[in-house]
């Protein structure tokens, strides 16, 4: 049986196109001949000549070759590579525009998806578009024809790593270094069994992690050491899983954001989860909070709960906590940041939380909020399990919004809630990506 979009012939030639809305990767909306027409750098409303660069059976892909009509909320992208690089979809868009199009995706996707609407819709989280990336993984790869090393995220279009200078959307200590790096791993001697570089920037330390493929020489180690002395950064190396990932130096490499509203701090390593805009990060565990309405001695459900990034706040609020994560190690290391905050124990547990087990003690206990933040897949296996708690209020951190508006629905739709409020928060400004949040009362 034939996939259903299977490539059938040859792209079509240039056309002039007017891009209708923005698909939820970023591209512009076009009709051709009465078929979908998905156009990378077309904006709403602009009339552009598109090159076509994919045939499909139920759509054609293309990108723009000139624009005729501009929208009135087209800005020139502040990066030299935007096009190339696949890092960013958005930088041609307005940031105002790009808020206003990732909370008309999450409405979309509720209405469409759950059938519901938020009785508020949130002010969406702002803060600064630039410099604001401290987690992310570089691709790396020596490219003999090119005679160097080439270091960035993937290209837009194909699997090829993008040749950048430099970054506009990471921490600049580290944006602003790419031609320093490449310099730094040309001249090792396992140059090309250097895959990536992992960067974890904290409020006083960043850390660059080295995926090597084989073994380091010593002169190797003197370089990467000099490189790390001179540019104050931290390295670290990685010869395999996550678990082998070890500092070069310095010996200790303390990484950590603080929680001022609360007087908190996390303690992270490199490797680990966190959210990867600072600022954004602040605003959400405020509002968050805000919304659970969380009031001293009141027993709180946190699912997904990672290292602490709510858990810690909500101590601070004199609530009781039941955090629950689905890795070990993780939950061990969160309780070590309760304890490094002066709180008492909260409760940790290590569970599957998309396999969920009914006769975890946990889950025979009564809540009085619940709280959760679940990776993209949602959290489709716990709402019975919530639904049964019947707790008066949910907050619900959601970076998918397709998963969100399921999960609201049968929230709402089978478990006696209402969807409160919704809003979106801009995580990574200038892509696609939509993260939200949403309160549920019952």
């Amino acid at each position: 049986m034939a996939r259903r979009n299977k490539r059938r012939g040859p792209p079509r030639a240039p056309a002039e196109l007017r891009i209708e809305s923005l698909a939820q990767d970023g591209r512009g909306v076009a009709h051709l001949d009465g078929k979908a027409v998905f156009v990378a750098g077309g904006l709403p409303g602009e009339r552009v000549r598109a090159a076509f660069t994919r045939a499909h059976r139920d759509y054609d892909e293309a990108e723009v070759e000139e624009v005729f009509e501009a929208s009135p909320e087209r800005v020139e992208p502040k990066c030299p590579h935007f096009g190339l690089c696949g890092g960013c979809s958005l930088q041609h868009l307005a940031p105002a525009a790009q808020i206003a199009a990732k909370q008309r995706a999450l409405l979309d996707a509720l209405q469409r998806i759950g059938g519901v609407q938020p009785e508020r819709v949130l002010e969406p989280l702002t803060a600064p578009v630039w410099g604001y990336r401290r987690k992310a993984r570089l691709g790396v790869r020596y490219v003999p024809k090119k005679g160097r090393v080439l270091i960035g995220f993937r290209e837009r279009q194909g699997r090829l790593l993008a040749d950048l200078s430099r970054c506009e959307v990471l921490v600049p200590e580290v944006g602003e270094r790419f031609g320093e790096l490449s310099e730094l791993i040309d001249g090792l001697s396992v140059r090309e069994q250097i895959p990536q570089i992992e960067v974890m920037a904290g409020d006083e330390g960043i850390c660059l992690v080295f995926r090597h493929l084989e073994a380091l020489s010593d002169d190797d180690r003197e370089k990467l050491t000099a490189f790390a002395r001179a540019s104050g950064l931290y390295v670290a190396l990685q010869s395999g899983g996550p678990d082998t990932i070890a500092p070069l130096w310095p010996e200790q490499q303390p990484l950590f954001y603080a929680q001022p509203d609360f007087g908190t701090r996390v303690d992270f390593r490199a490797g680990d989860f966190i959210q990867v805009n600072a600022g954004i990060n602040r605003r959400m565990v405020v509002q968050a909070l805000e919304l659970l309405d969380v009031q001293s001695g009141e027993h709180v459900l946190e699912l997904f709960s990672g290292l602490g990034n709510f858990t810690l706040p909500l101590l601070s609020r004199g609530a009781r906590v039941t955090a629950v994560e689905g890795d070990q190690a993780m939950t061990e290391r969160a309780a070590q940041n309760v304890a490094a905050n002066g709180f008492e124990a909260a409760e940790h547990y290590a569970a599957d939380l998309l396999a969920p087990d009914p006769k975890a003690l946990w889950l025979k206990r009564d809540y009085d909020k619940v709280l959760l933040d679940p990776p993209r897949s949602g959290a489709k296996e716990m709402l019975p399990h919530i639904g049964r708690i019947a707790s008066p209020r949910i907050v619900y951190v959601s970076c998918d919004p397709a998963t969100l508006a399921r999960d609201a629905g049968e929230l709402v739709n089978v478990h006696g809630y209402r969807l409160e409020a919704a809003g979106v928060m801009d995580m990574f400004p200038h892509t696609a990506h939509v993260e939200s949040i949403a309160l549920f009362v019952r």
